[in-house]
């Protein structure tokens, strides 16, 4: 595969030291997250996530992890244990390209999202924790090629008290 992730340096300080571990094997084995997500049974952002400290990784997900990457279980046990410090790597607004995207489209179709979704669902917000995502491929008939985004959360009404 030519194109795989790779640790940003400039990350190293708000990263957990998993972080390394895990991107230093997965490049020495030449894996991309969707590979490795099909050996441990996780979708392929799921596994980026964890490789960047911001999903819970299952004891499961750890023993499988530890064995696709050539890990020792013991250290990226230790090493993921306790719960991820969401959020904190990411300055605002981002300054990486991508992600800058991202984020600017919530600025530009932010209130568009939250009016359609009232419509459709009343007051409410969309769950990140009951939520999953997936980052698909698409081509066109001319061959151009699309970035398709999907983002699934729980729809949580506002209570009354």
């Amino acid at each position: 595969m030519s194109h795989l992730a790779t640790l940003d340096t400039s990350l190293h300080n708000r990263l957990p030291a998993s972080a390394t571990t895990m991107f230093e094997a997965k490049a020495a084995k030449k894996l991309s997250f969707e590979a490795i997500a099909k050996e441990v049974g996780r979708d392929e952002v799921a596994i980026a996530a964890m490789f960047y400290g911001q999903a819970r990784a299952s004891e499961e997900d750890i023993a499988k992890l530890a064995k696709v990457l050539g890990i020792d279980h013991a250290l990226l046990t230790q090493q993921l244990a306790g719960f991820p410090d969401r959020g904190r790597i990411l300055d605002m607004p981002p300054k990486d390209p991508l992600i800058y995207r991202l984020y600017e489209i919530v600025q530009n179709y932010g209130y568009a999202y939250k009016a359609v979704m009232n419509e459709k669902f009343g007051d409410g917000i969309m769950s990140a924790i009951n939520f999953s995502t997936k980052v698909e491929k698409d081509t066109d008939k001319d061959g151009t090629e699309y970035c398709k985004i999907t983002l699934r959360g729980k729809w949580l009404p506002y209570s009354r008290f």
